[in-house]
């Protein structure tokens, strides 16, 4: 089993809570976007980004200073999203850490790919991005199906803990073989089920948590989860996507 989440605006480099391990699988296709983004001009960029002045002077130099193989931060402890905070990999005991090693994959515009403990550097690119690497569209045309054939296992069974933005780029590609299930965090509203971006986040990194402490490999134990006040409903769920009401 997998289970998928996407990346976090905001990073930081943090070389002393835990050491990474390997360099991303797709490193020479993220130097090929690294070079790219630096021949665009600092107002191509910042347009590309859609970001004010000073988040776009930190990422244009970022990008230009840029070594993907040098003081690197372990990816699950560089990303600073409400997602990882509430995951709260820091403090994870050894079992928990092999477990996001073994089932964990952050889905990223700039690195494809990423196992908990891989090498990256700061960088900001959304997968949504325009970018024109190649004959490429944008990033979804540029990766094609490399994320999905990455992502998954013998077990094809992935749990999407990913935005739409992200997950759509793995399942665009699944197959009859393949179980795709949706984790919805959602508040009973005038009748309707209302999922709310920061609220879903932080329940989506209590989720991983909750998964790795009880190192869960069968998704129907995910149906215990209670974090945050949320309860799964089984009148609500279907087979792909489980619902969870606060």
């Amino acid at each position: 089993m997998r289970i998928i989440i996407s990346p976090a605006k905001k990073m930081n480099i943090d070389t002393d809570i835990l050491a990474y391990r390997n360099l991303p699988i797709f490193l020479t296709q993220s130097k090929e976007i690294m070079n790219y983004m630096r021949t665009l001009s600092f107002m191509e960029a910042k347009k590309l980004w859609g970001c004010n002045d000073k988040i776009a002077k930190q990422n244009f130099e970022r990008f230009q200073e840029m070594n993907l193989e040098k003081h690197l931060t372990p990816a699950i402890v560089s990303y600073e999203g409400i997602q990882y905070q509430y995951m709260a990999p820091s403090v994870f005991s050894e079992e928990a850490l092999e477990y996001i090693e073994n089932h964990l994959r952050i889905l990223s515009g700039f690195y494809g790919v990423l196992k908990p403990f891989d090498g990256v550097t700061p960088y900001r690119l959304e997968m949504q991005a325009k970018t024109k690497i190649r004959t490429s569209k944008d990033l979804y045309d540029y990766w094609g199906n490399s994320l999905y054939q990455e992502v998954i296992d013998n077990d094809h069974t992935i749990l999407n803990l990913a935005s739409k933005e992200y997950s759509k780029c793995i399942e665009k590609y699944l197959t009859s073989e393949d179980r795709f299930v949706t984790c919805i965090f959602g508040e009973k509203m005038n009748g309707k089920i209302v999922q709310k971006g920061t609220l879903a986040k932080m329940a989506r990194g209590e989720m991983v948590r909750f998964m790795a402490d009880n190192q869960v490999v069968d998704l129907e134990l995910i149906k215990n989860f209670k974090g945050l006040g949320f309860e799964y409903h089984e009148e609500l769920s279907s087979d792909d996507e489980y619902v969870f009401i606060r």
